[in-house]
């Protein structure tokens, strides 16, 4: 059961489920490549938005949380003052360092690709995001991001 106070979410821009949601799923993935030990290896990570999350990006900044999610910060503690310069940053060098400890490649080009109004099974708002060691995916996870800042793993949603 959840509270209303869990329904309340501290976040960047307008939308939960288009910025918190991202963020959160984005932080746990590279979470997950820590446990798994497979962070250090990483030399790039892509991302693909579908759905709502892809169609809105602009306006809503599932592109910026995924980014700052995937470089560790969360959004109930993130300081809003190092947004534009971090993604500045990011643009510039085209660099972004996992979990502020494993550089990585993160080219502006083909780093997030946006598929529009193609939706996954489940859920409009889904991404998926996957590390590379150059060729060799080493982990592949689907995320949904379902309203007021919460995410399901593909995972948990099919049991």
């Amino acid at each position: 059961m959840i509270s209303a106070f869990d329904m309340v979410s501290i976040g960047i821009d307008p939308s939960s489920s288009h910025t918190v949601g991202p963020m959160r799923a984005a932080f746990r993935f590279s979470k997950l490549l820590q446990q798994k030990k497979v962070l250090e290896r990483v030399s790039h990570v892509k991302t693909e938005l579908f759905g709502s999350l892809a169609q809105t990006d602009i306006s809503h900044g599932s592109c910026k949380a995924v980014l700052l999610g995937l470089a560790g910060f969360e959004p109930e503690t993130i300081d809003p003052e190092i947004i534009d310069d971090f993604l500045l940053q990011v643009e510039t060098t085209q660099r972004l360092s996992l979990l502020g400890v494993h550089d990585s490649s993160f080219p502006r080009q083909n780093a997030i690709t946006f598929h529009g109004p193609q939706t996954l099974p489940n859920h409009e708002n889904a991404m998926e995001l996957r590390a590379y060691n150059g060729e060799e995916l080493l982990l592949s996870q689907i995320y949904y991001s379902v309203g007021g800042g919460f995410i399901v793993n593909k995972r948990k949603w099919n049991r």
